[in-house]
């Protein structure tokens, strides 16, 4: 689940999901980061340097998004009326740095490992701790993928992004540590490090990409539109839909929009319409903070402020 994409959960549940998973992010790379650390004390393999740097910063990572998922549901305050929500898109811009900073590291260790090599000590040690690893990590993405098929998460979807690259490291490294032990060539080694150091880098794209489509308001989903669209029009009073503009926050998603009433309806009948147009929307989108604008069919002129209407083709109902 993305950014764009509705959660169908409310903040309570969305909350209580993201708690769990984030504590057990931060044990995961807690566990790791001690292990690749005497790991890598006992043998000096680039590789296992590489990993170690990956998972201390994972933990650092971690720690940002434990904090950023419970700061995110916070609800809205004096200075914050549109809630916290955004606070996991910046948690993502963290890791991405994190994963950035980690490359350069390596790259370095690897680059000098290259012009002066040296063994790899230890090598089934190594072996069995990249093992412990992969057998972790592996629990943690299956954990996570339980929850963003469920919760809405900028925050938790980044921290799965980087633990898939790792996993994908941890199994570059461990190929590395075995080829150097085997050939007795700390070259195997280095050059596992530098694929390493690629595949970081490549994953710290994806949740750049990710967390700005959230900063910059990207729109939901097209399936997302539709459906809200169709809720507010089963009721036949409701003729149209028009400017209808959404945007995710972290757990929360905002929905804005014109619609369309007969222009006879009194002031209160035209509110008991909003108001029963927007439980419905509520039902399949409960993290939702709407408006809804209504407007007399035929007769109102052009209004709305600065952003001119924007049709959009995906659905029918729109104009």
């Amino acid at each position: 689940m993305t950014a764009a994409t509705a959660s169908a959960l409310t903040i309570d549940e969305t909350a209580a999901l993201t708690r769990r998973v984030t504590r057990l992010s931060v044990a995961v790379a807690s566990i790791l980061s001690v292990l690749k650390a005497l790991a890598w004390l006992s043998s000096g393999s680039v590789a296992m340097l590489a990993s170690l740097a990956d998972s201390s910063l994972d933990l650092l990572a971690s720690l940002v998004t434990y904090f950023a998922v419970r700061y995110a549901v916070a609800p809205p305050d004096r200075e914050h009326r549109f809630g916290h929500g955004k606070a996991e898109a910046f948690a993502s811009l963290v890791q991405g740095g994190l994963v950035f900073a980690s490359a350069a590291l390596v790259a370095r260790e690897a680059a000098d490992r290259i012009a002066h090599p040296a063994p790899v000590a230890n090598g089934l040690w190594g072996l069995a701790v990249m093992a412990v690893s992969i057998g972790l990590t592996s629990g943690l993405l299956v954990a996570q993928a339980r929850v963003l098929r469920q919760a809405n998460s900028v925050a938790v979807s980044g921290d799965h992004a980087h633990y898939a690259a790792d996993l994908a490291s941890n199994l570059i490294a461990g190929v590395g540590i075995a080829a150097s032990a085997v050939l007795g060539s700390s070259l195997p080694d280095a050059l596992s490090g530098l694929v390493v150091v690629a595949w970081l880098v490549w994953g710290a794209i994806s949740v750049f990409r990710q967390a700005s489509t959230e900063l910059m308001d990207h729109e939901l989903a097209d399936e997302s539109r539709r459906r809200i669209v169709e809720l507010m029009t089963e009721d036949p009073q409701v003729r149209d839909i028009h400017q209808l503009r959404t945007r995710a926050s972290g757990p929360y998603v905002h929905i804005q929009m014109h619609a369309d009433l007969d222009p006879q309806l009194s002031l209160v009948q035209a509110h008991q319409v909003m108001v029963a147009a927007e439980k419905r929307v509520l039902e399949a989108f409960p993290s939702a903070d709407i408006i809804i604008h209504p407007d007399p069919r035929g007769v109102a002129e052009p209004h709305g402020g600065a952003f001119p209407e924007v049709h959009h083709p995906e659905s029918a109902h729109e104009s």
